[in-house]
């Protein structure tokens, strides 16, 4: 609960007709104006924080939930503050408030909120921007500028009314009229629970005798000599990062964020092998015609004759790569060091391009077709027929070779995962049940589907199938590489360095009875 504490007030007497207004009127709280209350929180309340409407406030004496006189009726927000009409309940209590109110021992206000929403500027001030108004209770003395500016005051005896309004006349039914200048200084609230802010007392340091006799006694005693000391002691100046920006540091979180990913599904799935170091073209030998058997004839006839055909497949090198050119002083200045991020975008980048590369060679490569059917992807009858299929024919037209590898885009490949049974259970779940055909998740590059490996690469065009034998190396899709890595060259007219990245990179297709594409009409 914060209390908003009292200030002054005048009176003015009631109606010429002698009817009980029993009302004051005043400013409740003032905005955008900061104070320190007692403890030395620094508060300030903004426009709007109290609410305007709603369940109105009760009216207390010195905060006291006992002492009940009246309520709020009236509450009017304006940019200084907000104004306020109270009622004083003709009750006994009611009535003692009103001669004490008439006679000047009650001469202020105090707010009672509960503190809903509420910030700290860079000043460690706390700026109140929402709160519930529970109270306003009229109070003797206090820390605060809200003053009560009008008092009606009419109480049932035979006395003549009080007039004490310094001049102050009413203005009937509109009390807000009698308020006119709002002073500039308010001492605001601070939270705390149930805990009524009270005036700041001019403390006296303590002297030592003083201090050492509280402290022997302990308790309340040496509790007040600790607060005269802390409310004595002279305000301690501070530094911020306004008054001293040029020493505050501006830390790199490291290392640098590269969202690239240089991963090389296809090369990865078929192997890489080592390339001769000589020459731009080597050869890869194959078999292209087998030797022949057959059944003797007869004892001592001839054996069948047969032949055995190799062909010189030749394969070119390609080189790959990039640089870049650094000055000295980017060098000598950045961290992280430029070229540790240059060196790791360079093997991201490189991976993926010689990736590409062997998509595409893997792609044109393939000239056995397949075909899927009018839907692209989407029934689980017809993957299943298609994959069949292809197994079928790579077993027949390689020499009894079969497949291994499911080679897919990333749209196909989404729908693998897309793919359900007759009663919407996925195809290929990832939990791995007993009964499953495979297990395709979105969190792996790969997984199984139909029995084979699936490899989806995002360098493959939309639309992409392939049923293939990858075979680690083995198969009939090869891939020589022989990585250059990085290289640094000074440039000494520009005081430089060039760094660049190179890699030889090769392919052949070297038996494309072991692929099969899909085409889809």
């Amino acid at each position: 609960m914060i209390q908003l504490d009292p200030q002054t007030f005048t009176i003015d007497a009631a109606e010429t007709d002698g009817q009980a207004r029993r009302t004051i009127s005043g400013i409740a709280v003032r905005y955008n104006v900061a104070a320190t209350v007692a403890d030395g929180t620094s508060v300030m309340f903004a426009p709007g924080s109290l609410p305007s409407d709603g369940p109105a406030p009760k009216l207390f004496l010195f905060h006291d939930p006992t002492k009940i006189i009246g309520q709020v009726t009236e509450r009017q927000e304006t940019e200084q503050g907000m104004l306020f009409v109270a009622k004083i309940s003709e009750t006994t209590l009611g009535n003692e408030a009103l001669v004490l109110a008439s006679d000047g021992s009650i001469s202020e206000v105090s707010v009672g909120i509960d503190a809903k929403k509420f910030k700290y500027d860079k000043n460690g001030t706390m700026v109140i921007t929402s709160a519930v108004w529970r109270e306003l209770s009229l109070v003797a003395h206090g820390a605060f500028d809200a003053p009560i500016l009008d008092v009606a005051a009419s109480i049932p005896d035979n006395d003549d009314p009080i007039d004490n309004n310094n001049g102050m006349t009413s203005k009937g039914e509109n009390e807000m009229e009698n308020v006119k200048d709002i002073p500039a200084v308010i001492e605001a609230p601070v939270v705390t629970a149930s805990v009524y802010a009270q005036p700041r007392r001019e403390m006296k340091m303590p002297s030592a005798a003083e201090y050492v006799a509280g402290y022997l006694a302990g308790g309340a005693q040496f509790a007040d000599v600790r607060a005269r000391l802390e409310a004595a002691a002279p305000a301690a100046p501070y530094i911020d990062d306004e008054s001293a920006p040029s020493i505050l540091p501006t830390p790199i979180l490291q290392p640098v964020y590269n969202n690239f990913v240089g991963r090389r599904p296809v090369v990865d799935a078929c192997g890489v092998k080592a390339m001769p170091g000589g020459g731009q073209v080597f050869i890869r030998p194959e078999v292209t015609t087998n030797s022949s058997m057959a059944i003797q004839s007869a004892e001592n006839a001839a054996l069948q004759a047969s032949t055995l055909i190799v062909t010189k497949n030749q394969v070119t090198k390609n080189a790959y790569g990039g640089y870049s050119t650094l000055s000295e002083q980017l060098i000598d200045w950045s961290d992280p060091n430029i070229i540790s991020i240059l060196l790791d975008d360079m093997a991201r980048i490189y991976a993926n391009t010689t990736d590409n590369v062997a998509a595409d060679a893997l792609v044109a490569g393939t000239t056995e077709e397949q075909a899927f059917g009018a839907a692209v992807g989407t029934s689980p009858t017809l993957w299943a027929a298609f994959v069949a299929n292809c197994a079928s024919t790579i077993l027949s037209g390689s020499n009894g070779n079969l497949p291994d590898t499911l080679f897919v885009s990333p749209n196909m490949w989404k729908n693998l995962m897309l793919l359900v049974d007759t009663t919407g259970r996925p195809l290929f779940s990832q939990y791995g049940p007993m009964n499953a055909m495979g297990n395709v998740a979105p969190q792996n590059y790969g997984g199984v589907a139909f029995g084979l490996n699936v490899v989806v690469d995002r360098n493959f065009a939309s639309d992409t199938v392939i049923v293939g034998q990858a075979g680690g190396g083995d198969g009939g899709f090869e891939i020589f590489e022989q990585v250059k890595g990085a290289l640094s060259i000074e440039v000494p007219s520009t005081r430089s360095r060039t760094i660049s990245w190179m890699g030889y990179f090769a392919t052949l297709m070297i038996d494309p009875s072991k692929f099969v594409k899909a085409t889809f009409a």
